[in-house]
């Protein structure tokens, strides 16, 4: 982790995209300008995020973020980047939850303005987990943090799937369905499949992911259960807390229809992919911490569901990231980062744990 580069991002110039942003704000808010405008340096691989202060008198909201779709000339992890879909959602766990969302300001839909549509929204003040080095590793907050706060941190953190899931009518999230017939999950689970063939287009296929996908088809849950709203990128690193309490969810890009367990399954598996990074390197890590006995039985009692088929939504989680960081260094590829590989799958960090979960000695 610590020598190998962090992957391009963006090939958008800072100062450029700070100059057409006051002249954007100026669209709405006559005079305003963006001020102390910063780009995290934590940026995700996906959609960008852009921080930034609007300095005028009837600015409701002073201290803001934008988030810009990827930018199409870095080689995008996503082959759409639909920012209607994610304001449209994020309103709507707003209005129906009590979550703390952070509220959104503006959608600009035309790409005219930053070379990509985008949104603005309320910066909220807090911490993040970081994922540049991993939360897991010494010299970070939440591994300087007793075992009774991140206990507390945990709860709070598998309460917000708990609200999400109980508390969104699906009814007014039918937007987010995957196209196809059959359940949620079997549309969920062809959307993988496409995203996966769009990734090894023209490139090296990975025989991992592939025999992931088969080891879905022969394990597939004898009742999927009932559908709900999804965060998609259910995870500690895209939650600010204040203190170790949340004050805000973000990054809702991924949120779809599916199963309670899309989401526990996820958050459950990419705590684990640090924590097997961890280990891997010599240290001990965080094993006491977001355990799955530990997050089923939490989000059973706030829920009265008890996840069912976790073997089979922890495998799909793994498998899913894996489709990502196939798709991430087929991007360092392309900018000439890496080598080209002779074996795809080594290009996926957590090959060996993927392995061990489709041959049934990981858990």
């Amino acid at each position: 982790m610590s020598t190998t580069p962090r992957p391009r991002t963006t090939t958008r110039d800072p100062g450029e995209l700070t100059s057409r942003l006051t002249a954007w704000l100026g669209t709405r808010l006559p005079g305003a300008r963006a001020t102390h405008t910063t780009v995290p340096g934590s940026n995700g691989m996906s959609s960008e995020t852009l921080l930034f202060d609007i300095e005028h008198p009837e600015a409701q909201v002073p201290s803001c973020a934008l988030r810009l779709a990827a930018d199409p000339a870095a080689y995008t992890v996503f082959p759409r980047y639909d920012m209607p879909r994610q304001y449209r959602t994020m309103r709507l766990v707003a209005a129906h939850t009590d979550l703390p969302v952070p509220r959104t300001l503006w959608l600009e839909e035309d790409p005219a303005h930053l070379g990509a549509p985008f949104f603005v929204m309320a910066r909220a003040d807090g911490r993040v987990p970081p994922d540049v080095m991993p939360y897991t590793y010494e010299g970070n907050w939440l591994f300087a943090a007793t075992d009774a706060e991140r206990d507390r941190l945990e709860a709070a953190s598998v309460g917000v799937l708990a609200r999400l899931h109980d508390q969104v009518p699906l009814a007014e999230a039918d937007f987010l369905a995957d196209a196809g017939t059959g359940s949620a999950l079997r549309r969920h689970v062809s959307a993988q499949r496409a995203y996966y063939s769009w990734v090894v287009a023209g490139k090296p296929r990975s025989a991992l992911i592939e025999r992931g996908f088969a080891w879905l088809a022969d394990h597939w849950p004898a009742d999927p259960g009932e559908t709900v709203l999804t965060w998609g990128d259910a995870r500690i690193g895209n939650i600010v807390y204040d203190g170790f309490e949340p004050a805000a969810v973000l990054d809702w890009e991924m949120a779809a229809l599916g199963p309670r367990e899309l989401d526990l399954g996820w958050m459950i598996y990419l705590h684990r992919f640090f924590q097997d990074l961890t280990e891997g390197s010599g240290q001990r890590g965080l094993p006491g911490f977001l355990r799955r006995d530990a997050v089923e039985s939490r989000y059973a009692r706030l829920t009265g569901h008890t996840p069912r088929d976790m073997e089979f939504h922890t495998l799909y989680a793994a498998l899913r990231h894996a489709v990502v960081m196939l798709r991430v260094a087929y991007r360092q590829v392309h900018f000439g980062e890496v080598p080209v590989p002779e074996d795809a799958d080594a290009l996926i960090l957590h090959r060996a744990s993927l392995e061990a979960m489709i041959e049934g000695r990981y858990w």
